[in-house]
């Protein structure tokens, strides 16, 4: 992965940068097609240590944030429960760039429009460093799980199927 020139800064890496939170930005290049576990693969990366940023709607109206290991899928059921509400279901992709700022594909926990109730699925504590999006496709933040607090508040949680 290759380092990018100082004008690909996203929000997330601004944010990050701005808070001086220890991470590493890394730059590939992905087709629109690759799923998350292949991307892992193809920058020889566990899939485990590497995060998708789900974001969802309850009952309530409200927004959530979830982030999952790629190989694995959000239980909707877990993820109601963890956040306190009867139901919640994943947002329609159109609705994802006017909320959050961010594109699918290329969505960070850091740096969205509004900040909005996250949590990480509890397998993220079993690794010094884990990989999530770094606010559009083809970026990744590397960085250790609990640094992550410092920028977004969030609860782990059992939250995969």
């Amino acid at each position: 992965m290759a380092k990018a020139p100082r004008d690909h800064k996203t929000n997330a890496l601004r944010e990050l940068d701005a808070a001086h939170v220890a991470h590493e930005a890394l730059f590939f290049e992905a087709e629109a097609t690759m799923s998350g576990e292949e991307i892992a693969l193809a920058q020889g990366e566990d899939p485990d240590s590497c995060f998708k940023t789900l974001v969802t709607q309850g009952k309530s109206g409200e927004h959530y944030v979830f982030l999952v290991p790629v190989s694995g899928e959000l239980d909707l059921k877990k993820a109601a429960s963890a956040a306190g509400e009867k139901a919640i279901a994943m947002i329609k992709a159109r609705e994802l760039l006017p909320l959050t700022g961010y594109v699918h594909g290329g969505c960070s926990p850091i740096g969205m429009k509004k900040r909005f109730a996250t949590f990480v699925d509890e397998t993220a504590q079993l690794f010094e460093e884990i990989y999530f999006s770094g606010g559009k496709v083809g970026c990744q933040i590397r960085m250790n799980p609990d640094d992550l607090e410092k920028v977004v508040s969030f609860e782990y949680a059992d939250l995969t199927v």
